[in-house]
């Protein structure tokens, strides 16, 4: 029987545990079998409030004290079962596994969380966690690798979309097509074809019903790691704040500018606000730069290393 494969790094490895009976502790799942001695158990520890979370968290950033991280693992244990329910659909076999390896992605958030740049930690965490439990889905399905190479990363991440690309251009996506599109072997395309019709779970399919997240979003891809991918959701909530306390001290012109040009999905041309305000093209777009430096004046005051961002930040 093939064993299943577990990410490297298991919770005692992490942080110390602490004895069973000592409140706030951190206890093995290993001895928490059956799954509902587990939820009774984890019951015990009270959650942390928003202050309490705060301080916690900027501690254990500050001393990175064993005890500090354990407090606030066992605060968060039962938002790791939460997730994992939402994944069970694609895990027809023991929960706990999805349990454990939730648990080794909020470890991993918590040693990798700075509070100081204004994310909630139980938004921050839950990216780790499905992070983990999705990898661990994506190595044990069917005790296939399915993402083994590097070319069978690249085929698992790019094969649909090629497959679409090329039937909108009107081309019938045959094998050796995509294998000279994406530079990778015919016999390796063919290979993951296979591996993929049979794969009954849908990685394009949300995590569950009415949510925008979808399965492959929380996997590494060769060009971003999962705390790459931490990262950029991290900044994006932390700039989505930002813009809002930006918007509030704008007003008439300048706050329809900013909602109309600088934030919708798509953007109002120049002449269409010119003729709503009554003004010429050219005055619209004098407001438009304007508006810019000074959103990009007050980014740089609240934000710190903004020049460490992503490009193109800056301009919302």
């Amino acid at each position: 029987m093939t064993k299943k494969r577990r990410s490297k790094k298991t919770p005692d490895k992490i942080f110390p545990l602490v004895p069973k009976n000592e409140p706030g502790s951190l206890v093995p799942l290993e001895t928490l079998e059956p799954l509902q001695q587990y939820l009774a158990e984890i019951s015990r520890y009270p959650l942390l409030s928003r202050e309490e979370e705060e301080t916690l968290t900027k501690a254990y950033y500050e001393t990175r004290d064993p005890k500090l991280a354990s407090r606030i693992v066992t605060a968060n244990l039962r938002l790791v079962v939460k997730i994992a329910l939402d994944f069970q659909k694609f895990w027809m076999q023991n929960f706990s596994d999805l349990v454990q390896e939730g648990n080794i992605g909020l470890m991993q958030a918590v040693k990798k969380f700075d509070p100081y740049k204004g994310v909630k930690f139980s938004y921050y965490s839950s990216f780790w966690i499905k992070a983990y439990i999705l990898k661990f889905v994506m190595d044990n399905w069917r005790l296939v690798k399915i993402g083994t190479t590097q070319v069978q990363r690249k085929l698992f991440y790019n094969l649909r979309k090629e497959k679409s690309r090329l039937l909108a251009l009107g081309f019938e996506p045959v094998p050796k097509l995509i294998s000279d599109r994406l530079n990778v072997p015919e016999k390796d395309v063919i290979d993951m074809e296979q591996r993929m019709g049979s794969w009954e779970l849908s990685m394009d399919a949300p995590v569950k019903e009415g949510s925008e997240d979808k399965c492959l979003d929380f996997f590494a891809t060769d060009e971003t790691t999962v705390e790459a991918g931490v990262a950029r959701e991290e900044i994006r909530a932390s700039l989505k704040g930002h813009l809002a306390a930006f918007k509030e001290q704008l007003q008439g012109k300048e706050q329809i500018i900013f909602e109309e040009r600088l934030l919708a999905e798509e953007p109002k041309t120049l002449q269409e606000l010119g003729t709503v305000f009554g003004v010429s093209r050219e005055r619209v777009r004098q407001i438009e730069a304007r508006l810019k430096k000074k959103l990009r004046v007050f980014l740089q005051k609240r934000i710190p290393d903004l020049g460490s961002y992503p490009e193109g930040v800056e301009d919302a």
